[in-house]
């Protein structure tokens, strides 16, 4: 097993409802992160559509995955050689019911396996999704077992812990989770405790139609402690090199590239 895992969280600011402009944001992402030399690629909670989306785009768009646009992504992501985690709407081939969900996109442009949010808010923003009903590692190369969690699947214990007895070595979050009232308060330091996993939380940024985004935060988390934090108004790519043996950061700052 290699000895370092570059990991690139895109720390984005996507515009609700502007779905082209997003997926635009999303691939100069993608391909200015593996220009950095990322093996993972982190995408924040529904990057491609912005939080409030439902109410201005509607959801007849949402197909089942991969539609048009996601195959030429996973094209695009095996042009560059990376694992790509992305946030995407989905609608499920057999019932119709709408999801949340995170697709691992492997080298090869295959989808190697996927995560429908469970926590998802009944009302507001969030009542398209159904909610997911399972969390089940995926095999993401160079480790045996990933869990992916997206936003306030952290708030719930059982998840994470689901995961790490299913095989977990390391946990991933997709988020749209703005500070606040009812900001992240303690859940991601909370689930590294719980699992003994390390957690890397994608978060986004930006002014969206109902929440304030440009101080929310994207962090790795370890053994209940912040060990990075992030936090910008603009769009960047964050870089973090684990180091795969100690289970420890491999350097103490992210490194940026600015979109």
């Amino acid at each position: 097993m290699k000895g370092t895992l570059r990991i690139a969280m895109l720390h984005l600011a996507p515009v609700a409802g502007e779905l082209a402009q997003n997926r635009r944001l999303m691939e100069r992402a993608v391909e200015a992160a593996a220009g950095a030399g990322a093996d993972w690629v982190l995408t924040p909670e529904l990057g491609i559509t912005g939080y409030a989306f439902a109410d201005r785009l509607g959801t007849d768009w949402i197909f089942p995955q991969p539609d048009p646009w996601m195959s030429r992504l996973c094209r695009s992501v095996a042009g560059h050689g990376v694992t790509l985690f992305l946030s995407h709407p989905e609608r499920d081939a057999q019932t119709g019911k709408l999801h949340n969900s995170v697709f691992v996109i492997a080298p090869d442009g295959t989808i190697r396996g996927k995560h429908r949010k469970i926590n998802t808010l009944r009302g507001g923003s969030e009542s398209w999704s159904t909610p997911g009903e399972q969390a089940v590692p995926v095999m993401v190369p160079p480790l045996d077992g990933v869990g992916i969690l997206i936003c306030a699947d952290a708030f719930s214990p059982g998840i994470g812990k689901t995961l790490k007895a299913q095989g977990a070595q390391l946990l991933v979050s997709a988020a749209a989770w703005a500070p606040g009232f009812h900001g992240p308060n303690g859940e991601w330091e909370r689930c590294t405790k719980d699992t003994g996993l390390p957690l890397f939380v994608c978060n986004r940024t930006g002014a969206d139609r109902t929440l304030d985004f440009t101080q929310a935060e994207s962090v790795v988390v370890k053994d209940g402690e912040r060990r990075l934090a992030y936090q910008a108004p603009h769009s960047t790519v964050l870089l973090v090199d684990w180091d795969l043996h100690s289970q420890d950061l491999a350097q103490q700052e992210f490194q940026t590239v600015a979109l």
